[in-house]
């Protein structure tokens, strides 16, 4: 390339090549690109906060493995203690990421739950994997399903309670549904409390709550402790609902978007490998059962991620849905339909006041144009549509197209 060619490239029209990963141009411009390192990662290392649960697998092991400096990053797992601290430090700036609820990027995006702050979801981590649990006490009485709970309630008058893990988050959604869809107002008919996910088991061991929606391996902890039931899985309210995001703010991809891409590409990587067999499956069961991520036993892990079943009553079965972390693509692009949903939601329970914008809050949320950038670099098939239908376990039909009258369509709401 002539000296003369270089010094006409000037620093934008470098970064426009690398920013649509230097597609049709020569190679010796892409050559420069790289030369230049305008498509390396800004920051070399992040710290990616996550909450002990089976679903942070794709962040660890993409660290565990290596994956990572593979795109020029090294990610640092960062455990945390709630889902109000992992907001409260992606807010302001002590995490870049998170492995995170997906409704409680769009609650902080919207003001909803805590401070306000412009934030994306740059991939989805998972499918399914999580359940509603409700104490043995309950289930001895015949609650051990949504039509027993219902009876039990309007028998035995009393006030019931129930956990959920963020008031906007996916868990709060799974419950509220659930127990609407079995006539039970999660708002009127019983107190709903927030409860960290490794401390739900040792609430209901001690009589604080009568049932809790929660993620892996918290779940199964408790049919092994002999304290809960499994009255549900989340994948029978919404099949393949989308779970745990790659969080972070607006402001971090704007100012490192190389690295936003990086770490996107490497944790889809990563979610690839744990899906390709058993024995991936089993090393990510006995990596993150360590002490320094969920820090329970491999046995509380790795049935579920195999779609191995039991409710704690002598019922046992193979789930063909159950947490999946790539499933060719399919898992991982970020639907704005799906952010939605949780929009739709929020407005049912009365967390939004007035409809909002759905589907350009969902567009300015969901950055399908860093995770196109990541898929490709990773070599992730990408949908057709950004948009996607989904049947829940009350038959009705979400697929984004009117998004306010679905909101308002609900008989059970706030």
């Amino acid at each position: 390339m002539t000296d003369l060619l270089k010094t006409s490239l000037n620093r934008r029209t470098v970064l426009q090549a690398a920013t649509v990963g230097a597609v049709g141009v020569s190679p010796a411009l892409r050559a420069l690109v790289h030369a230049q390192g305008s498509d390396a990662p800004e920051k070399k290392e992040v710290k990616i906060g996550f909450i002990p649960l089976t679903d942070c697998a794709s962040v660890v092991m993409a660290s565990v493995l290596g994956i990572d400096k593979k795109y020029g990053v090294t990610i640092i797992p960062t455990k945390e203690a709630s889902w109000a601290g992992v907001r409260d430090k992606l807010v302001n700036g002590e995490l870049d990421f998170a492995h995170v609820l997906y409704g409680l990027v769009y609650g902080v995006h919207l003001g909803l739950a805590g401070p306000k702050k412009d934030m994306a979801v740059l991939m989805n981590l998972n499918h399914n994997g999580q359940a509603i649990t409700l104490s043995k006490k309950l289930a001895d009485k015949g609650a051990v399903n949504g039509a027993g709970l219902a009876k039990l309630m309007a028998s035995e008058k009393r006030e019931y309670t129930f956990a959920q893990t963020f008031p906007t988050g996916t868990h709060a959604m799974w419950l509220y549904y659930w127990l609407a869809a079995n006539g039970i107002n999660p708002m009127k008919d019983a107190k709903v409390i927030t409860v960290p996910p490794p401390q739900m088991v040792a609430n209901m061991r001690v009589g604080n709550m009568d049932g809790f929606c929660v993620g892996e391996p918290w779940n199964h902890r408790a049919i092994m402790d002999g304290i809960g039931v499994t009255a549900t899985t989340t994948q029978d309210i919404w099949k393949d609902h989308p779970e745990k995001v790659l969080g972070t703010t607006s402001e971090f991809v704007q100012k490192y978007p190389n690295t936003a891409r990086a770490v996107t590409a490497a944790i889809l990587e990563a979610s690839k490998w744990i899906d390709e067999g058993l024995a991936n499956k089993n090393k990510m069961a006995e990596t993150i059962a360590g002490k320094a991520y969920v820090n329970t036993g491999v046995d509380a892990i790795n049935q579920r991620i195999l779609g191995r079943y039991q409710d704690g009553m002598g019922k046992t079965w193979d789930d063909p849905n159950h947490m999946k972390f790539f499933n060719d693509g399919a898992v991982n692009f970020p639907y704005l339909s799906d952010g939605m949903w949780f929009l739709t939601q929020h407005k049912r329970w009365g967390l939004i006041k007035d409809h909002p914008d759905y589907l350009n809050v969902a567009k300015a949320v969901n950055r399908i144009d860093v995770y196109k950038q990541a898929a490709a670099a990773s070599k992730t098939p990408v949908p057709k549509t950004e948009m996607r239908s989904s049947k829940f376990m009350d038959g009705v039909v979400w697929d984004g197209k009117d998004p306010a009258k679905y909101a308002d369509s609900f008989k059970v709401k706030a």
